[in-house]
């Protein structure tokens, strides 16, 4: 992969983990504090978060039709880029990446009222919806990667590390520059930072069975998804 840009900037500082185990029945639960280790456990078992809040479910629904819930990663050790995923970067080689600890100022929450537009239902209302009062530690060490060109900020994927492996919690990005793919690329750079630093897997976060407008995460060479009943399998694509 083309190597990117980087501008790094943070402290590897997290507080003790609190007394927290993943529950056998609910789906849902509330951490404010937890170890990397922890926040493997959690993936690996399908949890996501927004915020404190820590869910998983099998279905979801969107404009009256159900659809089945996919929980990816990817194994870094098998990916490789595709030629379109290789195109994306040629095409991209103006942008930056800047990585930093995770807030919320105007300049993203702008981005976010743009990027929102592409919903039609489920319409989130801001990005407190997805990051919690200290986005940057709690519940864990968080980043975000941010893509601009000159000074404009076009994207951004607010990324979460764990022991080994890193978690999209959310991403944004101006639908101006659709032509860009910058969903896939956040997804790529996201994977160079991961791979970088020797991380196993990267959650891209959840997709569906059935085809939506999250497809482009089930178009990358090593990922894997959670089987509810039997556990992770390579994914194929049908």
């Amino acid at each position: 992969m083309r190597p990117a840009r980087y501008s790094l900037q943070f402290e590897r500082t997290l507080r003790p983990h609190s007394a927290m185990t993943v529950p056998d029945n609910d789906q849902s639960f509330l951490c404010t504090d937890a170890t990397p280790a922890a926040m493997d456990q959690y993936w690996a078992e399908g949890w996501r978060h927004f915020g404190i809040l820590f869910f998983r479910y099998v279905t979801a629904l969107h404009g009256g039709k159900r659809f089945t819930v996919l929980p990816l990663r990817i194994d870094l050790e098998r990916f490789v880029l595709t030629r379109s995923q290789k195109r994306v970067l040629a095409k991209n080689e103006d942008t930056r990446i800047v990585m930093r600890p995770t807030s919320v100022d105007e300049e993203k929450a702008a981005l976010f009222l743009r990027h929102r537009r592409r919903f039609k239902d489920n319409v989130p209302s801001s990005l407190k919806d997805f990051l919690s009062p200290y986005p940057a530690s709690a519940p864990c060490l968080n980043l975000e990667l941010c893509i601009y060109v000159g000074q404009g900020l076009l994207g951004v994927t607010f990324l979460d590390v764990g022991h080994t492996a890193t978690s999209a919690v959310y991403a944004i990005f101006d639908p101006a520059e659709a032509k860009r793919s910058l969903g896939i690329l956040m997804m790529l750079r996201s994977i160079e930072f991961s791979r970088q630093r020797g991380y196993r897997y990267y959650y891209p976060g959840y997709a569906y069975q059935e085809p939506f407008i999250y497809d482009y995460k089930k178009r990358f060479i090593g990922l894997e998804y959670l089987d509810w009943k039997t556990g992770w399998k390579a994914f194929a694509k049908t």
